[in-house]
């Protein structure tokens, strides 16, 4: 079983890297490029890095402020950061199914696969939304605690709603799922950014299509691969 879950995984993550690529190519970075025309006009800000599968995040140095070349070099790191991706979503996606019990196909993958993306980028993009070079971030470490917090809360409120078959159990989800957000996520010293706001929505919506389509993906040919692989067997 756990050869067919590894190899299932890599040849999902493959096919949800290719996919997600092509994605990105139309939504996310032509975007991303443009308010970094904005970032270097405005003398540049500290951000926060975009949502799964961009190669563009950066680290921040007193003197020197790293980043991918243009050309190449930036969509061979862009396609780099969505293999391992999609590989490390579709290993936990077909591992949890395998886990479950119930039958790993293509049908249960999807289903999965759309509910990790509402637990990891939808759910929690309520509270932090993926944001653009240039935008003024809260804390590194009290955002990354928040999501880390609101993704889990998140997961295991909707396995509750999913599968409890109690009426206590649904409440207890649905609970979960709104906890973190009356609580609140850190919030910016400041709403400036140094690109029009309409960029921002833009981005924000773009970002969540890229990360539906990485998920349904991972989720869809991480299961058909590892029922094809155990009937093979």
């Amino acid at each position: 079983m756990f050869r067919n879950i590894v190899f299932s995984a890599f040849g999902a993550g493959l096919a949800a890297c290719l996919i997600v690529s092509l994605v990105q190519i139309f939504t996310t970075q032509p975007l991303i490029l443009h308010a970094e025309v904005y970032e270097e006009a405005g003398g540049g800000h500290e951000h926060a890095a975009p949502v799964a599968g961009a190669a563009e995040e950066t680290a921040h140095d007193e003197e020197e402020e790293w980043a991918p070349g243009e050309g190449f070099e930036r969509v061979f790191y862009t396609v780099l950061a969505n293999l391992l991706m999609g590989v490390s979503v579709s290993l936990v996606l077909v591992g949890a199914m395998a886990l479950k019990g119930d039958a790993v196909d293509a049908r249960t993958g999807l289903f999965w696969g759309i509910g990790g993306f509402l637990a990891v980028s939808l759910l929690p993009g309520l509270g932090l939304p993926p944001e653009l070079p240039g935008t003024e971030a809260a804390d590194l470490g009290a955002r990354q605690a928040w999501w880390l917090a609101t993704a889990a809360a998140s997961a295991a409120g909707l396995a509750a709603l999913a599968f409890g078959r109690q009426w206590g159990w649904k409440a207890g989800g649905i609970a979960l799922i709104v906890a973190p957000h009356l609580i609140g996520a850190p919030e910016a010293p400041t709403l400036e950014a140094a690109y029009p706001a309409v960029l921002a929505g833009e981005f924000v919506i773009a970002s969540l299509v890229a990360s539906a389509v990485l998920w349904a993906a991972a989720g869809f040919f991480g299961g058909w691969l590892h029922q094809r692989l155990s009937q093979a067997a």
